[in-house]
């Protein structure tokens, strides 16, 4: 039986799952292959982790093909949550806060999501669930 999809794939875990030399590559893989089955991300994210897979020297597809041997699903978000995803970037501007966070927010608010598997500690110590509460941060190194 599949768990409930309540675990949101930021871009940070999914670079340092492709990259050894990276810093967060051992705990990455460790919450992966804790969590993976609980996962879900957006679009934006794929387009971002995609983006610096290439950087990285390969093919983004690597990126794009870790996701789906995992079945990790891969939301769109639709006019309503961008326009949440364009609020929200607006709300947090100091951070700076980019789609891809902004996406993942706007989903967690619209799944009743509230962990994250992220790097991104400083981002998502402000952001603020569908509740008003803090982000469970599925990552430690």
């Amino acid at each position: 039986m599949r768990r409930a999809r309540d675990v949101l794939l930021d871009t940070g875990p999914i670079v340092a799952l492709l990259d050894a030399r990276d810093q967060w590559h051992a705990a990455c893989t460790a919450a992966f292959e804790r969590y993976a089955d609980r996962c879900v991300t957006t679009e934006a994210v794929v387009t971002e982790a995609c983006y610096f897979a290439g950087r990285q020297g390969g093919s983004g597809s690597i990126a794009l093909n870790l996701l789906r041997d995992a079945e990790i699903p891969i939301v769109s978000v639709e006019t309503g949550g961008m326009r949440r995803a364009a609020a929200l970037m607006d709300r947090f501007a100091n951070l700076p806060m980019d789609f891809a966070d902004a996406s993942l927010v706007a989903v967690a608010e619209a799944l009743g999501i509230e962990s994250v598997l992220t790097t991104d500690r400083r981002g998502f110590a402000a952001y603020r669930t569908g509740r008003g509460g803090s982000f469970r941060v599925l990552l430690s190194r």
